[in-house]
């Protein structure tokens, strides 16, 4: 593609040089990644600024750059404004405007995502189309995977994706959709055809001022479904009518609304609902119709999750026998209210519960058919929102018989710091603290008997532990075992 046709979504920019000559083979954000014949984003990022590597991306091939700075370089210049803004719009030109090719369906909330992902995925691939999916544990196109380094990647990274699952022809996408997404605009330039909220709890007020400040930022995704009307490509905004903030996201949008819920008024609601250790049960009435889900999740909150995914699913026109299928058919999702089976005589969960409102879903639920002793080894991340750290671990004492503490990812802080910081102010004296996670887990599973219920919470399906800026290979499930069958021996 020319360099000249590809500006052309830009409507202010000044170049140092003629562009029309200019053929762009591809475009990058990264200067390791530059091959001959790329124009070069020069993105300012919190820790690194990409101004700073113009000379190598020039070295590596880089036919031009550009930048929101002045400088000067031995190939065109193109500088704008904005340049993260302006990425987005040029990526999503350079592929093609992918998502105007297939439905994308974005999810947002603070718990759940990745559950109602999955199972929009299952619906999917129970009617037969050919689904493409975004979020925290990886990106699949059909039934290949690959890996993701955010909850939700930047444009360029997206109009890239999307372009790939163009071509080998996806015709539903779905994605995670974070509120840090939003408010920086990685997902500028997708064109959401529905935007499902789960639930707004407290999180990420590291990044985000307060709540309201959080919950601004989640209501973008409605608001960017757009104000006009098209009766062959309609859009709609699917709701958790249950959540306090309901009213103000139905607010954020124009388009159409669908509610969920387990409460009077909403239009997809579960009734009836039965929840044991082995399956849960509930009627689920719709605007399509009423049908009964056995579903093989457990927990009200997994509830909540089937009714997003369906009425998702409802306004994607799938029909609700095929809903229903998918929904029981689903087993379960990697690290979310995972059992690990070693054929011991008590049980042990694994759940990526990392906020008071997950952690606390969770235990509400294993309390629920518990028949004897709780155990759950939790932590908290470091260099994230320190206000949630009491919060996790008065939860934990309120269900648990017996609390671990311990650490999660501490990243670049003090472990002992974060430990501090939980246990600060607690009266209550069931619980031990055990830095090591490790022997955390061994702890609990030595301490569990014939009836007994662990639950090891906060790193669900991750695979390391995050140690200063270094991953370590570190595997809860994995872990877990091990600790079973040297119980056994």
């Amino acid at each position: 593609m020319r360099l000249s046709d590809l500006l052309t979504v830009l409507p202010f920019y000044h170049a140092s040089a003629t562009l029309d000559d200019i053929e762009i083979s591809g475009v990058e954000t990264d200067s390791r990644n530059i091959a001959n014949g790329n124009l070069f984003i020069c993105i300012e990022g919190f820790t690194v600024d990409g101004h700073d590597f113009i000379d190598q991306a020039i070295h590596n091939g880089a036919c031009a750059v550009l930048t929101e700075k002045e400088v000067k370089a031995s190939v065109p210049v193109i500088q704008v404004d904005d340049t993260s803004r302006a990425m987005a719009i040029v990526a999503s030109r350079f592929y093609d405007d992918p998502t105007r090719q297939f439905p994308l369906i974005g999810v947002t909330g603070t718990n759940g995502k990745t559950t109602v992902t999955y199972l929009l995925e299952s619906i999917f691939q129970q009617y037969k189309k050919k689904t493409g999916l975004i979020g925290t544990i990886q990106m699949k196109i059909g039934g290949d995977a690959y890996p993701v380094h955010n909850t939700t990647p930047d444009a360029l990274y997206l109009q890239k994706a999307f372009h790939q699952m163009n071509k080998q022809n996806v015709e539903t996408a779905i994605m995670e959709v974070s509120s840090h997404a939003l408010d920086m605009g990685r997902v500028y330039g997708c064109d959401f055809d529905i935007a499902v909220f789960t639930n707004l709890s407290q999180d990420h007020l590291d990044y985000h001022k307060d709540m309201n400040d959080y919950l601004h930022a989640k209501s973008l995704l409605f608001a960017q479904l757009g104000n006009t009307y098209n009766e062959r490509q309609k859009k709609f905004a699917v709701i958790n009518e249950d959540d306090p903030n309901y009213t103000f996201l139905k607010r954020s949008t124009a388009q159409h609304v669908i509610t969920y819920g387990c409460q009077n008024g909403a239009q997809v609601r579960a009734t009836n609902i039965h929840l044991d250790v082995t399956e849960t049960a509930f009627t689920m009435d719709t605007p399509i119709g009423t049908v009964q889900i056995n579903s093989h999740l457990i927990g009200k909150f997994n509830v909540y999750n089937m009714l997003a995914a369906s009425a998702a699913a409802i306004c994607a026109d799938i029909p609700l026998k095929v809903i229903k299928g998918a929904l029981e058919t689903v087993q379960g999702v990697s690290g979310r209210f995972q059992a690990v089976d070693g054929s011991q005589d008590f049980a042990a969960v694994v759940d990526y519960a990392h906020t008071p409102d997950s952690l606390e879903n969770v235990l509400q639920t294993i309390k629920g058919f518990a028949e004897n002793h709780v155990y759950v080894v939790v932590g908290c991340g470091g260099d994230r929102d320190k206000t949630k750290r009491p919060l996790m671990a008065s939860i934990a004492l309120k269900y648990a018989d017996q609390a671990v503490f311990t650490s999660d990812n501490p990243r670049t802080e003090d472990p002992q710091a974060i430990l501090d910081d939980m246990t600060e102010g607690l009266h209550a004296d069931h619980y031990q603290v055990i830095d090591n996670r490790r022997d955390a887990i061994f702890h609990a599973v030595d301490l569990a008997e014939k009836g007994d219920i662990i639950l090891i919470a906060g790193k669900g399906h991750e695979t390391y532990q995050e140690i200063g800026h270094t991953r370590h290979d570190f595997d809860d499930r994995e872990i877990a075992k091990e600790a079973i069958q040297a119980k056994e021996n």
